[in-house]
């Protein structure tokens, strides 16, 4: 590990523990030469599956659109950022589960849709009037039934 401050390759681990739920390990580190004090965050390097799309086209998976697209739906929503970022974790869980090198965008368009649902209804219905390109107020009425509907919990 190269020291930020002066370059030097010594330093030594003065701390280390987890974070993100235990997906990240945090050091605080100290050079050996210049004394100065430093954190390094330490995570695995997990591959996410390309992304065929719908026109045939393949892609690498993107976390900010991903990222991005669960913002826009939740935006002025009373949805915490931890709740979002769970969310986000569980996406890229499942697909990263598949086992599978290439996943269709429908499947993460569903996987979006999914956890929003659980997370708040305005957003779902906000993410799939997009998402499924709503033609007319039919189909809102159709989402919000199906919200509605008897196994419902929120």
């Amino acid at each position: 590990m190269y020291c930020p401050f002066c370059s030097a390759t010594e330093t030594k681990v003065i701390d280390s523990r987890l974070v993100a739920d235990g997906h990240q390990v945090r050091r605080r580190r100290e050079c050996l030469e210049c004394h100065e004090r430093f954190t390094t965050f330490e995570g695995a390097e997990l591959v996410m599956p390309r992304v065929v799309k719908r026109d045939g086209s393949r892609q690498p998976f993107d976390d900010d659109k991903l990222h991005a697209g669960m913002l826009r739906a939740v935006e002025k929503r009373p949805v915490s950022m931890d709740e979002i970022e769970q969310a986000l974790s569980k996406i890229k869980s499942t697909l990263r589960a598949t086992g599978e090198r290439e996943v269709g965008s429908e499947m993460i368009g569903n996987l979006m849709m999914e956890q929003l649902m659980n997370l708040d209804k305005v957003a779902y219905i906000r993410f799939a009037s997009v998402y499924r390109a709503f033609e007319d107020v039919s189909e809102f009425g159709e989402a919000i039934a199906k919200l509605q509907g008897p196994n419902s919990t929120k």
